[in-house]
């Protein structure tokens, strides 16, 4: 028999760009990464910690390419929804890799309050103590980047901006010293400082819709994925 040449790829086989957060992650290699992805092909109410401020928001799978998730809010001003995945699972540790990425839209770019990342389990994700995390005020469509420990945070502003009822991919990568790195659409924009990095709490899945006024909105979730270096 002839001698066979064999290639070799220890590090695993990607397409991802060099740019992108994902290109230090060595993705291939699972069992070195603790990961969680949601892509909402099916959603069990249980597996979440639903808050809500007024009765008949509503959870749902609606139809979509991918598996998305519909979040729909009553009616009056300021009324919230929010989503938490039970069991917090995700602690920042220096010298581990944490990666986040979520897409999603919301009905009213302006006239919404949006929180999603990662959190400490909280009925208050608007004005939580800790976690990294996107979050959108009501009156602009602008979206700033949290790192917050104690109730003590480094905001990074208008890292992107959301249109109404279109599709915005967020994400944010922590290198395991410093640097977040935060990335809109798969393009990474900019960095934050890890000076309030909550690293001495453990983390969750948070996504949150507020009305900013007495109209309810809908917010639509493609999917969430987490990474942390084991």
């Amino acid at each position: 028999m002839a001698n066979l040449l064999v290639t070799r790829f220890p590090n695993g086989v990607t397409n991802v760009g060099e740019d992108s957060p994902f290109a230090d992650l060595a993705m291939p290699a699972a069992p070195r990464f603790h990961t969680y992805m949601e892509d909402f092909d099916y959603y069990v109410a249980a597996n979440w910690t639903v808050t809500e401020t007024d009765a008949g928001a509503t959870q749902a799978l609606t139809d979509g390419d991918g598996g998305l998730l519909l979040i729909t809010n009553t009616a009056a001003d300021n009324d919230l929804v929010s989503l938490q995945k039970v069991g917090e699972s995700f602690r920042f540790a220096s010298g581990k890799k944490l990666f986040f990425e979520a897409r999603f839209k919301v009905s009213d770019a302006t006239q919404s309050d949006v929180v999603i990342g990662l959190q400490i389990t909280d009925t208050s994700p608007l004005d939580v103590t800790d976690g990294v995390f996107f979050i959108k005020d009501d009156g602009a469509a602008t979206v700033n980047l949290r790192v917050e420990k104690n109730n003590t945070a480094t905001a990074t502003s208008s890292v992107a901006t959301l249109v109404s009822d279109t599709f915005i991919t967020l994400g944010f990568y922590y290198d395991g010293g410093a640097v977040i790195e935060y990335s809109v659409n798969g393009v990474v924009k900019g960095t934050s400082v890890t000076t309030n990095l909550p690293d001495d709490e453990d983390m969750t899945v948070t996504i949150a819709l507020q009305n900013g006024e007495a109209v309810a909105k809908t917010m639509t979730v493609d999917y969430v994925f987490v990474a942390k270096e084991r």
